[in-house]
């Protein structure tokens, strides 16, 4: 069985990067441990081993996911799949895409994390961001996108 692409998905990945006062391991925490993972994204039951199959509690209908790459304090990959719900089930096929969340130490004993999620069709970007990922967009005063689910937000939890 061969996974449909959605009609209108690029090569345009959703990313962002931040440098975190915390040090890698609380934010692997963060993104790894089911009850600090839904305080500030979604309901889950992660396990954050390669092979692993997971879901979050979206808004509308489960978020279908597999880790593709787990490497403690270093590097997360997942598959992420949504299946549409509603009137548009009938018409548009699931949302396939890929999350990276890389952790990197900096010199003050903190942490380099990027996040980039793959898949996105570019003019529904903020959109699906937004709906798909229990997070939001938003401009500092230097213009530059910063996830509203903010990594900050997942330390204050872990």
């Amino acid at each position: 069985m061969t996974a449909k692409k959605h009609p209108a998905a690029a090569d345009a990945p959703l990313s962002f990067e931040c440098e975190l006062p915390d040090p890698p391991e609380k934010v692997w925490r963060a993104l790894t441990e089911p009850e600090l993972l839904a305080a500030w994204m979604m309901p889950n039951d992660m396990k954050p081993e390669t092979g692993k199959r997971f879901a979050f509690a979206g808004p509308d209908a489960p978020i279908e996911c597999e880790v593709l790459e787990a490497e403690p304090g270093k590097l997360l990959r997942y598959s992420w799949r949504e299946q549409p719900s509603g009137e548009d089930a009938d018409h548009l096929p699931a949302f396939d895409s890929v999350v990276t969340f890389k952790l990197a130490r900096t010199a003050s004993g903190g942490t380099h994390l990027s996040i980039v999620h793959d898949g996105f069709a570019p003019v529904a970007q903020p959109v699906i961001a937004v709906s798909g990922a229990g997070c939001g967009l938003s401009l500092d005063a230097r213009k530059n996108p910063t996830a509203a689910n903010a990594p900050c937000m997942m330390l204050r939890a872990a």
